[in-house]
């Protein structure tokens, strides 16, 4: 029985939904996703004015720009949290970096991209593993793309404020060192350390699209991203990361993440974690 809705949504409508989607992301958008599809676009509907899915379909069509930020925005998923997978950052802490600290000794230079960093737990937390494990080190020059297809998560990530209850899983010493308390009406919130903040840059990227940096990357996250795109488009992406990386770079995917059948560019070295093959 077909649910009672405020707006017309036929499947003709979801048909055109998904393809927007597809071409403006990348993402492939199961039949399952229909009733969530309506749920969150329905909110841009109230808020324009409109009254059916239809004349929506007709503004994205249009390359309305900014609702098309919206529509965007509105489709892609953020979950994270600080710590989130814990043997990534035990294996970038205890094998990744002392290997790069040896490999990249003279020029004394590290680069980190987190592909698909949402609301900024990813990356502050990769920011927290490297300072640690590098704190012997001096003067070297480290620095993490952050990036995001979602705006405003992008903007959260660069704010660096949170609740408490989005930092009750890190201990109370990474605490204290790396986190103040909120000021003003954000005072029952956390900061993020500046230490964290100056060695990223955070910045909205569709990875379908062409990319501005030149790298080379000696580690790329990208966690949970590929799971929303279909195999020849991960294909093309998983490319185009071998081609950004430095020779034996680290590549992180998420818990249900493959590359088998996907790409061989990569090797397999441990519970979704990889390495760039030579060549």
């Amino acid at each position: 029985m077909e649910k009672e809705r405020d707006f017309h949504f036929t499947d003709k409508d979801f048909r055109r939904i998904q393809g927007l989607v597809s071409e403006h992301t990348g993402i492939s958008l199961s039949d399952a996703k229909k009733d969530m599809v309506y749920g969150r676009l329905s909110r841009r509907l109230r808020a324009l004015d409109i009254d059916k899915f239809q004349d929506y379909c007709g503004l994205l069509e249009d390359e309305h720009e900014d609702e098309l930020i919206q529509f965007t925005n509105a489709i892609t998923t953020n979950l994270t949290s600080f710590f989130r997978e814990p043997h990534h950052f035990e294996h970038l802490a205890k094998t990744v970096l002392p290997i790069l600290a040896k490999k990249n000794a003279h020029t004394k230079k590290i680069r980190i991209w987190s592909s698909g960093c949402s609301t900024g737990e990813e990356p502050y937390t990769i920011a927290m593993t490297v300072l640690e494990s590098m704190s012997g080190l001096h003067g070297w020059d480290i620095k993490i793309l952050a990036t995001d297809l979602d705006s405003n998560v992008v903007e959260t990530a660069k704010n660096g404020i949170y609740t408490q209850e989005r930092v009750n899983g890190i201990s109370k010493g990474r605490l204290s060192k790396w986190f103040k308390k909120g000021q003003g009406e954000h005072s029952e919130k956390v900061r993020v350390a500046n230490d964290l903040k100056n060695i990223i840059t955070f910045k909205q990227l569709n990875l379908m699209h062409e990319w501005p940096m030149a790298g080379p990357f000696d580690i790329i996250f990208c966690r949970n991203v590929v799971i929303y795109f279909d195999k020849p488009t991960q294909k093309v992406l998983f490319d185009r990361y071998f081609n950004l990386m430095a020779g034996e770079g680290h590549l992180f995917i998420g818990h249900s993440e493959s590359l088998y059948r996907v790409s061989d560019k990569f090797s397999l070295i441990g519970n979704t974690i990889y390495q760039r093959k030579a060549g």
